[in-house]
């Protein structure tokens, strides 16, 4: 199936490893440029290294997403280098997991900045030149806790979800423009992020690594976590000239084990 994103340029913010570098990856492969951004010059530029063995044309940039200074400047540095942005993918490490007792302000703010505001000052930066070009796809990456709150994952399932209103009003506001916008909702995945999770749980409960992971892979129809480039394969699509009436949605990607209806 041919994507139509030949040409195209893309920004994928916390790019340089797990879901972000295998989006960025997936985007290059179909033909798009992409400027991608971590915070670490040194992962960045290693990131930057494979995306470009698949013959795309990259742009490594440092940039910190909860500063709003930065996410302009990554974004500018973008368009200065390939002459414009079409696609926009959000993405930002997740909030420290733990019980309400145990998360101070400080945490409750970093994990509204991290997980919420970045994506706001993201697509305010993006947009302009979207609506300059009369097309334009957002993507944010969230976490299948909009739809299933996790107790030990407070922050992100309190947070996490105002981004799906946000979505959804968005996709009304920017359509006029050719935009369309977006969420995909991870479930658990084989990222360093993951095993951070299971990590700390295995440490609250008593038990270890292998059996907190092994007990959400029994809930999986599929009998697995997910992988990166799964969930990459579903953010392309969305990006792509093919998915031009699919906006303002929320599309899980967890092999099935959110049970709910909606």
């Amino acid at each position: 199936m041919d994507l139509g994103l030949s040409g195209k340029v893309a920004f994928v913010a916390a790019a340089s490893a797990g879901l972000g570098k295998a989006a960025a990856l997936e985007l290059a492969r179909e033909g798009a440029r992409v400027a991608i951004c971590a915070r670490s010059a040194e992962k960045i530029a290693a990131a930057a290294e494979e995306i470009a063995a698949s013959g795309a044309e990259v742009l490594p940039l440092v940039c910190d997403v909860t500063d709003p200074e930065q996410v302009a400047a990554a974004v500018a540095a973008t368009v200065e280098r390939f002459g414009g942005l079409q696609i926009l993918v959000t993405n930002a490490g997740g909030a420290p997991p733990g019980r309400f007792d145990a998360l101070d302000d400080a945490a409750w703010e970093r994990g509204w900045r991290l997980n919420f505001l970045s994506i706001v000052q993201l697509i305010r930066a993006a947009v302009p030149h979207m609506a300059a070009a009369g097309w334009g796809r957002i993507v944010t990456i969230t976490s299948v806790t909009v739809k299933q709150p996790q107790d030990d994952l407070l922050i992100s399932s309190a947070v996490r979800p105002g981004v799906v209103g946000l979505v959804r009003s968005l996709a009304s506001q920017l359509g006029a423009d050719g935009i369309t916008v977006n969420n995909v909702a991870p479930g658990f995945t084989a990222t360093d992020r993951v095993t951070e999770i299971f990590t700390a749980r295995a440490a609250a409960n008593g038990t270890s690594l292998e059996d907190e992971m092994r007990s959400i892979t029994e809930r999986s129809p599929l009998g697995r976590m997910g992988q990166p480039d799964e969930l990459a394969a579903v953010i392309a699509f969305l990006c792509s000239t093919r998915a031009a009436y699919v906006t303002g949605q929320t599309v899980v990607v967890d092999g099935g084990t959110y049970r709910g209806l909606a």
